[in-house]
């Protein structure tokens, strides 16, 4: 009864322990996590605080070109944008796409490990270096437009839609692959209709982030875009403006109407990013449920 009654003890106080050992370790976590977020609360606390007043349907509708005036608005700046990434996205998705399902079926070729090398090189380069690197070679001859924008925001997506693609298209299992082998279909026929379609809904969510990177973008702006002051639809020959070039150029003016209208920019180019964000999870889940 007194070795019954000893063990029972130690397994009592061995169980306390664990108990008090998951409660701390649960609480180093909680805090964890609170301090992660805590900086992402304060960015949008203080965009919203400082943004939301100057955030009206002038500053959506409406151009201004005057530092002073607290009427109109950055719509130039949202068009230029929005016309660049679309432009960008033209360029870089398919390419990006295209590498990717080249470094997953044809894993065995001696080209994936350079393309492979250079995309990962590609991921962690500065985006002025990318800017710098157009404005060397292009907007010389060129000029600035929405065309050399583009570019430097097509190569600042390219490595993220190759390396999402990639790592999404090596998650197709392999019986898939064989299934189509065995019904008599071909490479690029099992490629483009059975791997392709079953990678969908990653892809597009590793295209949509890549698309929210490069909508926050400034430094390679402007030294391709250049910025204006009204709304742009040239495609190539005449400075196009962002939002993020206003946001940047807003900052540092010492007018406090322009600095307002920059933090409306800021709220306004978050509100961008966060929609991006949510199609891309929406259409992650709807991905996830189909498939099972």
């Amino acid at each position: 009864m007194t070795v019954t009654a000893l063990r029972l003890g130690q397994r009592s106080a061995n169980l306390r322990r664990r108990k008090l050992k998951n409660q701390v370790m649960t609480g180093v976590l909680v805090l964890c996590l609170l301090a992660a977020l805590a900086p992402l609360a304060m960015i949008i606390g203080v965009v919203l605080q400082k943004g939301l007043h100057s955030f009206t349907l002038s500053f959506l509708t409406k151009t201004s070109i005057s530092e002073t005036a607290t009427s109109g608005g950055w719509i130039h700046g949202l068009f230029g944008s929005l016309y660049m990434l679309t432009v960008a996205s033209v360029i870089a998705l398919p390419l990006g796409i295209g590498a990717a399902l080249y470094l997953a079926e044809y894993r065995t070729e001696r080209l994936t490990g350079p393309i492979r090398f250079f995309s990962d090189v590609m991921t962690g380069v500065p985006s002025i270096f990318v800017g710098l690197f157009i404005d060397a070679m292009l907007v010389g001859a060129l000029g600035f437009g929405t065309l050399m924008g583009a570019l430097a925001l097509a190569l600042l997506m390219l490595p993220i839609v190759v390396r999402s693609s990639e790592e999404i298209l090596r998650l197709v299992p392999d019986d898939l692959r064989r299934g189509a082998y065995a019904l008599g279909a071909r490479r690029w026929q099992t490629t483009l209709k059975v791997v392709l379609p079953a990678a969908g809904p990653g892809i597009i969510t590793g295209s949509m982030l890549a698309i929210a990177r490069a909508l926050g973008e400034t430094a390679p702006l402007i030294l391709t875009a250049f910025g204006a002051l009204q709304v742009v639809t040239r495609f190539q020959g005449q400075p196009q403006a962002a939002l993020t070039l206003l946001i940047f150029t807003g900052a540092r003016s010492p007018f406090e109407a322009f600095k307002a209208k920059a933090w409306a920019g800021a709220l306004e180019l978050m509100l961008l990013v966060l929609v991006i964000t949510l199609i891309a999870r929406f259409v992650a889940r709807r991905g996830t449920r189909k498939s099972r």
